[in-house]
């Protein structure tokens, strides 16, 4: 991995290792570029197929879903079958050995993501989803979670099959939706709560594979400075943000095996 990156890059590495071995409250929020390393499209990417003269941002909102329930429910479904078969990449998998090891180094290490494909879960880390999951659905009238799965079904991948019929809620009868935060709709309460503590009180924020400018969850990093906190990001296209201490220009799955090395040989 240390062949991919420049002498600067690798400098700037150890700096960062070096400040987070030194501290115990650790902040990190992961963004769609560390899933699409996994091979899953972001929301910018160009929609395909079938659903190409469709813009994500005209699927994804509840004016959306009461208009046309069936499309938006199709769409998802889709969504389900590209993301399925992805898997966790390098950036998943560290952040996983660096959490599960965080007690024995005395740390508090909390991860905050705004995906929805679960890979952090694949991987083994705790996480806190500030924008829902894409494997979970709840009732559009009574907000109930449908949790039925499908005979022969073994996880919540595997859930009606990606069968695009619109499921009905077995309590008031409205009809089933993805459990994901829309356009326009506010971000659920205790996720964000949490988020907002920890990013309040660490000693270091990191921001990974997400723009620092994009609100509300932008503003976990700013409350974060604001506190006291040293601010990393880790983004192949850096966004020019005057409050980010140090930045590591490369992709998360090539930084973060060789950051979580370079704290572990400290």
């Amino acid at each position: 991995m240390l062949a991919e990156l420049s002498p600067a890059l690798i400098a700037e590495v150890q700096g960062a290792a070096k400040l987070l071995a030194s501290k115990q409250r650790i902040c990190i929020l992961t963004g769609a570029g560390i899933s699409a390393e996994s091979g899953i499209p972001t929301f910018r990417d160009k929609q395909t197929g079938l659903w190409q003269n469709y813009r994500a941002e005209d699927l994804a909102t509840p004016d959306a879903f009461a208009r046309d329930p069936k499309l938006v429910w199709s769409w998802y479904q889709w969504r389900r079958k590209l993301v399925a078969d992805k898997t966790p990449n390098p950036a998943h998998d560290a952040l996983a050995q660096w959490q599960q090891h965080a007690e024995s180094t005395y740390q508090q290490l909390t991860l905050i993501t705004q995906n929805v494909d679960n890979l952090h879960e694949q991987a083994g880390s705790t996480v806190i989803h500030l924008h829902g999951n894409l494997w979970h659905n709840r009732c559009s009238q009574c907000e109930a979670p449908y949790q039925d799965k499908p005979e022969g079904a073994s996880s919540s991948k595997d859930i009606t099959n990606f069968d695009e019929a619109l499921l009905t809620c077995k309590h008031c009868a409205g009809y089933i939706r993805p459990d994901i935060v829309w356009f326009g709709e506010t971000l659920p309460l205790q996720a964000w709560q949490t988020a907002e503590e920890a990013a309040a009180h660490c000693e270091v924020f990191i921001s990974i594979g997400t723009s620092s400018l994009v609100y509300p969850a932008a503003g976990l990093a700013q409350l974060a400075k604001q506190n006291g906190a040293k601010i990393i990001e880790i983004n192949p296209d850096p966004t020019p943000n005057i409050i980010v201490d140090i930045t590591l220009a490369a992709k998360a799955g090539v930084i973060m095996p060789v950051l979580i090395q370079a704290i572990a040989d400290l």
